[in-house]
């Protein structure tokens, strides 16, 4: 269950992602579209689902520290730390398939 919940996830963020690449964002600069697939290049998907991630995380800690004072109610905490904490179980899902996929293809006989 929790599997097919994560596989859902990972689905969601990587075609959030999708569309944030294709739509482009603000000053940052355009994927360039891989030649193969016509869509965007591996690497530039992993690291904006890394910078992704990452602001998520860091969105979190800085409501928290709000919260400390009284300036954030507890559910917008709440809702950014549970936010987070799905997109780094995502990225960590990610990783190990990478992870697993690179083993698997070096145990290949050449």
């Amino acid at each position: 269950m929790i599997d097919q919940l994560l596989s859902v996830s990972t689905r969601n963020a990587l075609s959030k992602l999708t569309e944030t690449v294709s739509q482009g964002t603000g000053g940052a600069s355009q994927v360039q579209p891989a030649a193969t697939t016509g869509g965007p290049s591996f690497d530039n998907v992993l690291s904006q689902l890394a910078g992704s991630v990452s602001g998520k995380l860091e969105n979190a800690e800085a409501m928290s520290m709000k919260s400390m004072t009284g300036d954030v109610p507890t559910r917008d905490v709440v809702n950014a730390v549970m936010d987070a904490e799905q997109s780094l179980q995502t990225a960590i899902a990610i990783r190990d398939k990478i992870v697993q996929a690179y083993l698997e293809i070096s145990r290949m006989p050449i």
